[in-house]
This record gives structure tokens, C-alpha cells and sequence, in this order.
């Protein structure tokens, strides 16, 4: 029996073969790295604050913030980085 060919992966409308490439793409690991570690000090912020350690909530919320835009950034130039080579 034969299959009918529905061109999966649909290459014509995504830039990456299959999910989950971005993730085995080792050059996009220090962009999730560091976005993680955001989502932590995120955490980290919302509970000294909770507590009422104002100086280490502040501390943490800068942290966090250049953790956050870092990682974000580094994913986006790789992301396109990708698209381009692809063109």
C-alpha cells in the first residue's frame, strides 16, 4: 500500500527540518542558558521582595533583567543567523 507523499517535513512554511532542532543546535544553548537563568532570578526577585529584602530584590531584578534580555537576544541573532544561511 501505498503512502501518499504529504511533504513532511513541510520545509516550504518553517526554517528548521523538524522540532526541537533549536534545542539540538548547540550554538542556541547560551541563549536558553541564560534565559533560564532569568526565569530563576525571576523567582528569586518575587520571593525577596515577598519577604521584604528590598536590596536583594533589586539586585535580583537587575540580574534578571540582563539575564533575561541576554538570552533572549542571543537566541534572536541565532534564529536569524539561521534564516539567513538559509536563503
Amino acid at each position: 500500500m501505498n503512502q501518499p507523499d504529504h511533504g513532511f517535513p513541510d520545509e516550504s512554511r518553517t526554517i528548521r527540518p523538524h522540532a526541537g532542532e533549536s534545542i539540538e543546535d548547540a550554538r542556541n544553548w547560551p541563549g536558553l542558558v541564560l534565559a533560564a537563568v532569568g526565569l530563576v532570578l525571576l523567582a528569586l526577585t518575587l520571593t525577596a521582595a515577598g519577604y521584604g529584602f528590598e536590596g536583594w530584590a533589586i539586585v535580583a531584578g537587575v540580574a534578571c533583567a540582563v539575564c533575561l534580555l541576554a538570552g533572549i537576544g542571543l537566541v534572536v541573532v541565532q534564529h536569524r543567523r539561521v534564516k539567513a544561511r538559509q536563503r
